[in-house]
C-alpha cells in the first residue's frame, strides 16, 4: 500500500509575480467568506484583475507591512496582510488588515501560518471582521482577541457590511 503523499504548503512573502494569482484567490475568497451578507448580483462585480491592480501595489509597501502567501503544491491559497494602523483613534499602532484562505484549506492550520507570518507573538494588534463570521471570530479569539465593542458599517461592493473590532 502507498501511503498518498502529503501536498507541500509554505507561507512565503508576496512577490509583484503573485498578483494575478492573489487576484483570482481574492476573489474567491471573498465569494466564500461573503456569500450569506451580500447579494450574489455585487459579488459578481468582483474583478480579479482589479484585484491583482491592488496587490501589485500591496507587494510594494515597505518594511512596515507584512504581506504573506499560502502556497500548496505551488498555488496560492489564501493571503494575509498587516501594517501600520489606518483608524485615526486605532487602538494599536498595528492593524491585521486581512486574513484569506480557500474554505477548502480551512482547518488545516495554513490559516494560523498566515497570521503568524503577519503578526508576532504577543505583538499588540488590532482587526476589523464582518459582525456574522463566526468562524473567522472563534480564530481571533483563540489567537488572544477580544471584542472591544467598537463597530462600523462600512460600504463594501456597492452594498454594506458591518464590522467589529478585535483587540489584542
Amino acid at each position: 500500500m502507498s501511503a498518498e503523499a502529503q501536498p507541500e504548503t509554505i507561507v512565503r512573502p508576496v512577490r509583484d509575480a503573485d498578483a494575478e494569482a492573489l487576484g483570482r484567490v481574492h476573489a474567491q475568497t471573498w465569494h466564500e467568506t461573503y456569500d450569506h451578507l451580500i447579494s450574489k448580483a455585487a459579488l459578481e462585480k468582483v474583478s480579479p484583475k482589479r484585484l491583482a491592480e491592488l496587490w501589485v501595489n500591496w507587494a510594494r509597501q515597505g518594511d512596515d507591512f507584512r504581506m504573506s502567501a499560502a502556497l500548496v503544491d505551488g498555488e496560492i491559497v489564501g493571503f494575509v496582510g498587516s501594517g501600520p494602523a489606518r483608524d485615526k483613534d486605532a487602538p494599536r499602532n498595528r492593524e491585521l488588515y486581512f486574513i484569506y484562505l480557500l474554505d477548502k484549506w480551512h482547518g488545516t492550520g495554513l490559516g494560523q501560518r498566515l497570521f503568524d507570518a503577519a503578526v508576532e507573538e504577543g505583538e499588540e494588534v488590532y482587526l476589523w471582521v464582518a459582525e456574522d463570521n463566526p468562524r473567522a471570530h472563534r480564530f481571533y479569539v483563540r489567537n488572544g482577541f477580544t471584542l472591544d465593542g467598537a463597530s462600523h458599517t462600512e460600504p463594501f461592493l456597492g452594498e454594506t457590511l458591518t464590522e467589529v473590532r478585535f483587540v489584542r
